[in-house]
């Protein structure tokens, strides 16, 4: 029960925020940053598009960034957040950003994976034991290599967010062996790494759009999804679903991205307290993610819409081993150079 009330204080407290704290500045004057900046006497207006609900980890720390920096700035700098997708897509964004029609996207990582395929690694499943080796990725050379790699193709990388760990969903029948996806139609993300490893389990991966997920699922378009524990959640997918299995099978997290051109138009002024902001989210966000994502486990659990299985350590063991021809195939095609790294980590 303490975890029920934790979740519901947090959603309440800052979607109240967002509408009271924010949205009344949505009409604010000021200019697009592709204008010329010819000193500080101006507000700057940046658009933040995301995909997802404002009560998920990345709808919080979106509304919690553009808080920070318009403290940081006097308010000379305005986050204009766009949630839920009202404006693109998440491959539209991609465009958009490039088009300067968005100038802030936190796209996952499965989606950048469409632009940049050493970005594969991060779809790799169970890649990550826990937080602590997820973090030790974002924040070193792992991480440093993959922003690296994007920056080549004109996007300047501000952070890593998190959301979570991966759960099966579907209408079928309880998953717990690599075995009983066999058959299964499930919503993927439009990552080839995890259409290949539902192929591997011999499922038949469905890469539909996330804002589609719902409507496919009710129509019987799909069995089953993959998703985070607060995607499941706040965008009801448990509503139409009969079993979830906690699997932690993979990782769910964004890359926060800007355009070079963009960013380097800000004064550093801007620049420093826009990172700095950023910084304190990240660490805001990973203060309270884990505790967001218990809270709502709790929820599912109690739900009488869907039934809960938990993976027990040696059934995960099963499954660790039998996606290790998966390894093998994207060692070749991305190289053993990021492979050996996360390796170093995973000794560490």
């Amino acid at each position: 029960m303490k975890h029920i009330w934790t979740v519901s204080f947090i959603l309440l407290g800052i979607v109240t925020a967002l509408y009271i704290g924010f949205g009344a500045e949505r009409e604010s004057e000021g200019y697009a940053i592709e204008d010329e900046l010819d000193g500080l006497n101006e507000k700057v207006v940046l658009h933040f598009s995301h995909i997802t609900a404002e009560n998920t980890p990345k709808g919080l720390a979106v509304t919690h960034f553009a808080q920070l920096v318009r403290e940081k700035t006097d308010g000379w700098v305005d986050i204009q957040v766009f949630p839920n997708g009202i404006l693109f897509t998440a491959q539209e964004e991609f465009v958009a950003l490039k088009e300067q029609e968005v100038h802030i996207i936190a796209p996952a990582f499965s989606e950048i994976s469409l632009h940049d395929p050493k970005w594969l690694i991060m779809d790799m499943p169970y890649l990550f034991e826990d937080e602590e080796m997820l973090r030790a990725v974002f924040d070193g050379e792992v991480g440093e290599a993959l922003f690296a790699s994007l920056s080549e193709q004109g996007y300047h990388g501000l952070s890593f967010w998190e959301n979570g760990f991966k759960q099966f969903t579907n209408n079928v029948r309880p998953i717990r062996t690599p075995e009983d996806l066999e058959g299964l139609s499930m919503r993927v993300m439009p990552s080839e790494a995890l259409m290949k490893t539902f192929d591997h389990f011999g499922g038949i991966p469905k890469p539909f759009a996330f804002n589609e997920v719902y409507e496919r699922l009710s129509e019987g378009a799909i069995d089953g999804t993959e998703n985070s524990l607060t995607n499941i959640y706040s965008k009801k997918f448990y509503r139409q679903q009969a079993y979830m299995t906690k699997s932690n099978h993979n990782y769910l997290g964004y890359a926060i991205l800007m355009d070079q051109t963009v960013w380097d138009k800000l004064p550093i002024e801007y620049q420093t307290a826009i990172e700095d902001a950023m910084a304190e989210t990240t660490m805001w966000l990973r203060d309270h993610v884990n505790e967001l994502n218990e809270g709502i486990y709790e929820l599912l659990k109690e739900s009488d819409q869907i039934e809960v299985y938990e993976l027990t350590p040696e059934e995960k063991q099963q499954w660790k081993e039998a996606v290790l021809p998966i390894y093998e195939y994207y060692e070749r095609q991305i190289g053993e150079d990021l492979f050996e790294k996360v390796r170093q980590l995973q000794s560490e």
